[in-house]
């Protein structure tokens, strides 16, 4: 067993060809022993160069309402009202801290990923004149 540490994308290619090769290896043996150090130290390489960013909260929480087959009325016992639900989902409002701990703990949806800043939808601003034409 010659390992070493993944240090070059050329290490990591080896490394990937060595455990192609040790994929049917016994657990328990030498063999397998090998192949189980050489997964982690792939895995070690890939989370430090080939990291997958966390999801936006907001699709994040639609992943899970699609997964789960969920409405957003399901929502409400974690984000509040029908109206809140929706400005949430319409990025009209940010997640509270209390609506993130009830998401996380009811839906199970990482907090590490509703806690991260999104952006919201632009606010419309009507002018002056235009509200007075609603109004008048």
């Amino acid at each position: 067993m010659n390992i070493k540490p993944i240090k070059t994308e050329a290490d990591y290619e080896l490394a990937l060809q060595e455990i192609e090769s040790l994929f049917g290896a016994e657990p328990g043996t030498p063999k397998g022993d090998e192949l189980d150090i050489l997964i982690t130290l792939v895995e070690a390489y890939e989370n430090e160069h080939y990291s997958i960013p966390l999801p936006d909260p907001i699709e994040a929480i639609y992943y899970y309402m699609e997964t789960r087959e969920l409405s957003r009325i399901d929502l409400e016992e974690y984000i509040g009202s029908r109206a809140r639900v929706s400005e949430i989902l319409n990025r009209k409002r940010s997640l509270t801290l209390s609506m993130i701990q009830r998401l996380y703990e009811g839906l199970g949806i990482p907090a590490e990923v509703l806690v991260q800043p999104y952006k919201l939808a632009p606010a419309h601003k009507s002018s002056h004149r235009q509200q007075m034409a609603v109004t008048a």
